[in-house]
């Protein structure tokens, strides 16, 4: 077969995709056994990959799409050094802060640098340095480039490695009003981009972390293998991270009269469950207490409804700490007086604050501990037998929830993979590196920022994750490798040969990306790598089907098997690419 030089990387016989039949051991979820086993990726050291040809081509798929949707919002691409001196993150002060997951090293000359794990320092020097006046901005710089985080466990391939590639963004404004003007750009940037690579996904409000601001959104995956749990409503668009999501407070009409408080024994009775069963209350007639540290000793009480589950981020925001750790048993004698399990906020022998979640502030006639072992208050009812410092909203929400955002809504409960993260970052990092421009009024202010990035490789570990089956990957063809493959099921049949080579030219000059499976294998093996490696279209051009004038066009996503005409299969295939690319714009 004579075959033009221009097509013969395009020859799944000279292409580099070393697939396997076995699940490497050492693989825990689905994408990263998949992008073995399909021949994309090839571990170097713990957490770092070689990306292979195939794999690289769904990387670089994705990209294209990411780099589109950021010019199209009026992004402008630049690169940054992957090394950092340390003085910008000592500037910022995140040098301390940021942990061992930074990774430091020495120059010769022992000058202390990092492996960027992210790039507001070095944007901002940049920034601070150009940008003058008012009349230079908005502006929105980013790039896609390899980033390193010291990960203490790497695990799952692509989805928690050490080193990956990134799409970072950075915006900078005059004032808040533009910021917000700028973040809802990326917002809907981002929309986009995983619409068009034809993810099921939800944007979710977010904790910032580390990255820092005034708020966040989180894209994410729907898969369930995700790492994360979030929450959706199921009548409006309200989302949020498990750990940021709001619960909607319960009203409680007071049908009863006020019980006196009285002490009753509960003999070995410590969690909530025994001590309700042991009283004969349900778990929502009770209050559980649990006293929390600081990292500076600093200690809190903080109550709930028995049945429900602290979320300690939320506490740890509301007080403002850097870190919030469950108190010592030593600690928690200090306040109360009491081991654990017999915990409550009457009587408490050194003076705490006692914050209380919002459902409390309805509940009366209740059971909570009574600082002594082995006892237990009932008809405890707070303002009256108890104070609370304050009510916050510290509990974590659960599925069947209200929405906090509509009246007929409901909270349903997902897992997710973070693909993206969208910051509100105000002036953290152009107020510590003195970053200024010059207002209309020739004043000297602060510049606004933002921060926008997406995980390249872990989205489209993400894709494989929630787009698999029993026999392989089923990528979304956007961001497969190849739209389709054209498989000649007798290399040895000189007319299956042309008839699949014609094919194949046909293709390439309509402009779809087609593999040739040209491999002298049986029908079974080609089929199966090609399940495997999660292209979208297979045709196949065997004896039989051209006796009869027709092609098999196998349909991966959906398995439908489909006799196409052989004098329009290549229009037919083009017109069913067109509209799958067509429909993600």
């Amino acid at each position: 077969m004579k075959v033009p030089v221009w097509g013969c990387v395009m020859l799944y016989s000279r292409y580099f995709i070393p697939t396997t039949k076995e699940t490497p051991s050492d693989a825990e979820v689905v994408s990263h056994q998949l992008m073995l086993r399909a021949g994309m990726i090839r571990k170097l050291a713990s957490g770092i990959y070689n990306y292979l040809p195939l794999g690289l081509r769904s990387i670089r798929k994705f990209e294209n799409i990411v780099r589109e949707e950021m010019n199209r919002a009026g992004a402008i691409e630049m690169l940054m050094p992957s090394v950092q001196p340390a003085e910008l993150w000592q500037e910022s002060g995140r040098w301390s802060f940021y942990g061992k997951e930074l990774l430091r090293f020495k120059d010769r000359k022992d000058a202390e640098f990092c492996m960027g794990p992210t790039h507001e320092e070095v944007i901002t020097d940049m920034v601070r340095r150009e940008i003058k006046s008012y009349r230079q901005m908005p502006l929105n710089f980013y790039q896609v480039q390899t980033k390193f985080r010291d990960e203490i466990r790497p695990r799952f391939g692509l989805m928690r490695g050490r080193e990956f590639i990134m799409k970072d963004a950075y915006s900078f404004d005059v004032d808040s009003s533009a910021a917000d003007l700028s973040y809802e750009k990326m917002f809907n940037a981002y929309m986009r981009i995983f619409e068009r690579c034809g993810l099921n996904f939800r944007a979710v409000e977010a904790d910032t972390g580390s990255i820092g601001g005034s708020s966040s959104h989180e894209f994410m995956v729907l898969a369930d293998s995700g790492e994360d749990a979030i929450v959706s409503c199921d009548a409006c668009r309200y989302a949020a991270n498990i750990e940021k999501a709001e619960s909607p407070l319960f009203t409680r009409t007071r049908d009863e009269e006020l019980k006196p408080l009285q002490k009753v024994s509960t003999p070995d009775k410590k969690t909530i469950n025994e001590v309700a069963e042991f009283l004969g209350v349900a778990p929502e007639e009770t209050i559980k207490s649990m006293v929390y540290a600081s990292d500076n000793g600093d200690l809190v009480m903080a109550l709930l409804r028995g049945d429900h589950e602290l979320n300690e981020l939320k506490l740890k925001n509301h007080l403002g700490w850097d870190e919030i750790l469950m108190a010592s048993e030593e600690q928690i004698f200090a306040c109360t007086g009491s081991p654990v399990g017999y915990l409550g906020p009457i009587g408490l022998t050194k003076e705490i604050p006692v914050i209380a979640d919002r459902v409390v502030q309805n509940m009366f006639n209740v059971v909570l501990g009574a600082n002594e072992k082995d006892q237990h208050y009932t008809n405890g009812s707070p303002g009256r037998d108890f104070e609370v410092t304050c009510f916050a909203d510290i509990r974590t929400v659960e599925a069947g929830d209200a929405c906090p955002r509509c009246d007929s809504g409901k909270l349903e409960m997902w897992r997710g993979i973070e693909v993206g993260h969208v910051f509100k970052l105000g002036t953290k990092y152009s107020k510590a590196l003195n970053a200024t421009y010059l207002d209309t009024n020739g004043k000297e202010q602060i510049i606004f920022m933002g921060c926008y990035g997406i995980g390249i490789g872990r989205t489209v570990a993400a894709a494989i994750e929630q787009n698999h089956d029993e026999n392989g990957i089923i990528f979304p063809i956007p961001i497969a490798p190849f739209h389709c493959s054209v498989v000649a099921v007798n290399t040895k049949d000189a007319t299956v040969m042309a008839a699949a080579e014609d094919i194949y030219h046909a293709l390439e000059r309509a402009g779809v990306e087609v593999l040739f499976d040209d491999r002298d294998e049986r029908p079974g093996v080609k089929f199966k790598d090609n399940d495997l490696i999660g292209i979208p279209i297979r045709i196949v051009v065997g004896s039989k089907g051209l006796a009869e004038g027709n092609v098999e066009v196998k349909i991966r996503s959906t398995g439908e098997v489909l006799a196409l005409p052989l004098a329009g299969v290549v229009t037919s295939i083009g017109q069913m690419i067109d509209a799958a690319l067509a429909a993600k714009e």
